[in-house]
């Protein structure tokens, strides 16, 4: 019954707002969305270093949600928490790529990895092994990883960025890599939006990730395991999977240098 009433109110609070320009009803739906806004701060904060406050990201994400609030359309009929996710999200990145916190040499070392990732999957038709990768770098696989772990380590990751694609009816629109990924079990809400080549080209691009590479995205971000627990399913250091989400990311974004930012 609670649930009920609840989406009662928001229904109520949505009609206020977009009929009546009723500003008291948006700044409460704000203040009912928010727990959104922290649980995605929190979940990207604990891929960041140290330093990044849960807090900042909070507020980062809050201008997200308002932007989204403003910019949604009920008659869309496609859930407002996930049309929200990826601007709050956007928002966020936004204001950290303005802080610029990421070392020059890290974007640089990411560069080169997502150069040799297109170089070698060229070559190859398939994505490299970590030993293939460190040779065209010239280093040994060992460094090859602690790279990975370094560009993990400072940066937000492809996965939870936008990127902007063409809107076939015109205009321009943003989409995540996240929403292409495929979850037999839940309905798609994507299909009542506009379908776009970009998106399928990214959802054939995780498709052909290796096996386990595969897994750790599936795992992370559908079922909503840490990095820890992901390396007890597969039998692997928490290192090792950060490692393997790095790695993926790059290829992902090696795939569409050029026409992605």
């Amino acid at each position: 019954m609670e649930t009920n009433v609840k989406a009662v109110e928001l229904r109520d609070l949505w009609r206020r707002y977009k009929d009546q320009g009723d500003e008291r009803a948006r700044e409460r739906l704000v203040v009912a969305y928010s727990p959104l806004v922290k649980f995605i701060a929190g979940r990207m904060a604990s891929g960041l270093p140290s330093h990044v406050e849960e807090g900042d990201l909070i507020s980062y994400g809050l201008l997200g949600l308002i932007g989204a609030i403003e910019r949604f359309d009920p008659a869309r009929q496609i859930k407002f928490e996930t049309f929200a996710v990826a601007r709050v999200k956007g928002a966020i990145i936004d204001e950290l790529r303005s802080l610029d916190w990421v070392p020059r040499s890290v974007r640089a070392r990411a560069r080169d990895i997502e150069r040799a990732h297109a170089k070698l999957e060229a070559e190859l038709q398939r994505s490299p092994t970590d030993e293939e990768m460190a040779e065209q770098l010239e280093m040994t696989v060992e460094e090859f990883q602690s790279a990975l772990l370094e560009i993990a380590n400072s940066s937000v990751l492809a996965l939870d960025d936008l990127w902007t694609f063409a809107d076939p009816e015109g205009g321009g629109g943003q989409i995540s890599v996240l929403d292409t990924i495929t979850d037999p079990n839940a309905v798609d809400p994507e299909a009542e939006a506009h379908s776009s080549e970009v998106k399928d080209r990214l959802a054939d691009a995780i498709e052909s990730l290796p096996e386990r590479e595969r897994l750790v995205i599936a795992l992370y971000y559908y079922e909503n395991l840490t990095l820890r627990e992901i390396g007890e399913v597969l039998g692997v250091t928490e290192s090792r999977v950060s490692q393997l989400h790095t790695k993926a990311v790059l290829g992902l974004r090696s795939r569409f240098a050029g026409s992605l930012p």
